[in-house]
């Protein structure tokens, strides 16, 4: 059973993942107490590390997040620049309840003021491989999309406004010692002292040893990340001057359990007269774009819709814009496989010495991964545990 297997047969039984649960563990302080000579360090400025640094605060906690880039969000990259509604560019969908916004927030006194929708079985369908078939049949069916927002934007408006003094960009770690009970943060400029440290770096950047362990990371540990498959990830936006396509247009990747790609209305249920076309493109299905040249790229997305459109897609074309997750700076690629064994990932979340934690879309307990959603409950839940230390 692969990830988003496993989510169906939660939602049909009824079964909630156990969000929540963790953010009441954040409510009330804990004794964990720090000082701001030794804050609790945070590794990334991507969903999860934003999250745990905001809980932290909440609790009263001194933090400082250390991020390799210039800009905080990580995978949850957004331009405002192509059209006249934000275009994300990372992290789009959510995969779970809406409720879940107000979750991350924690805060019975803010009301979060964000719109979503889900698609309409009733009205929309969706093309398989050239064939019409219904909504519902598309794994995506019963997932949201924000209006005129996005991750980002949620995240611009209600996280980063309380915590954004406390990152430190341009701050590339390269080593982590938490050999005693302080553990010493090497940046390429600097150095840190942390009473704990949350690590939430894309496992390619472990992958390729960008950050050193002293000691050196548990063998189960070290092997989970050295073995689990990191998908290449590309995403496309093309505005045409008239719209030919349904909601969805999925292809079958070879073998399906290599990766994904779909073809979705980007402006389904955007305050919009514009017609633009998303493309998402995962692990195998990235493939064919990921190794073209820039300018050959267009042309191999227009040919492959003009097979299915009659031409229409050559001839409504008025501009493009891409992302190529595997060529982002500190981060390599999209996300680990949807079909990866669920105790690597697992191993990945565990904490080490109650002074090294991990938080982020593949460091979870192994009952799902690959979302913000995701990355929400792993920070929650290393926020929860450095309480309790």
């Amino acid at each position: 059973m692969n990830r988003r297997e496993f989510i169906k047969v939660c939602r049909a039984l009824g079964i909630i993942m156990p969000l929540q649960p963790l953010l009441n563990a954040c409510t009330n302080k804990q004794s964990f107490q720090n000082d701001s000579t030794k804050p609790v360090i945070i590794i990334g400025a991507g969903a999860a590390g934003l999250v745990a640094g905001y809980l932290l605060k909440q609790q009263g906690i001194s933090i400082k997040i250390l991020e390799a880039s210039s800009n905080y969000g990580g995978r949850m990259k957004r331009t405002s620049n192509f059209s006249n509604f934000p275009i994300p560019l990372g992290a789009e969908w959510i995969h779970a309840e809406p409720k879940i916004l107000d979750e991350i927030v924690n805060d019975d006194s803010v009301d979060v003021d964000i719109d979503t929708l889900m698609y309409d079985p009733e009205n929309d369908y969706a093309l398989y491989e050239g064939e019409k078939i219904s909504i519902k049949e598309v794994e995506m069916s019963e997932d949201n999309k924000f209006v005129n927002s996005t991750w980002f934007d949620f995240f611009e408006q209600y996280i980063a406004p309380s915590i954004e003094k406390h990152i430190v960009y341009s701050s590339k770690v390269k080593s982590i010692d938490y050999s005693t009970d302080e553990v010493i943060v090497e940046t390429h400029d600097s150095t840190h002292y942390a009473s704990r440290v949350i690590v939430t770096a894309p496992v390619k950047v472990l992958q390729q040893r960008e950050i050193h362990f002293t000691p050196e990371l548990p063998k189960h540990k070290q092997d989970a990340i050295d073995k689990v498959e990191v998908w290449g990830g590309f995403k496309a936006f093309i505005e045409f001057s008239d719209k030919f396509y349904p909601a969805l247009i999925g292809f079958k990747v070879n073998p399906p359990e290599h990766g994904e790609k779909l073809y979705y209305d980007a402006a389904y249920g955007q305050n919009t007269t514009h017609h633009i076309l998303g493309l998402f493109a995962v692990g195998a299905g990235s493939t064919p774009y990921v190794d073209l040249q820039k300018d050959e790229i267009i042309k191999y997305i227009l040919n492959e819709l003009d097979e299915l459109f009659d031409g229409k897609a050559s001839t409504y074309y008025v501009k493009h814009i891409t992302q190529n997750w595997n060529t982002e700076a500190h981060i390599y690629g999209a996300y680990v496989s949807n079909n990866e064994d669920w105790e690597k990932i697992k191993n990945l979340g565990e904490s080490i010495d109650e002074r090294l934690f991990f938080a982020g879309d593949a460091y979870t307990d192994g009952k799902d991964w690959g979302s913000v959603h995701a990355a929400v409950y792993s920070a929650k839940r290393a926020v929860k545990d450095i309480l309790k230390s």
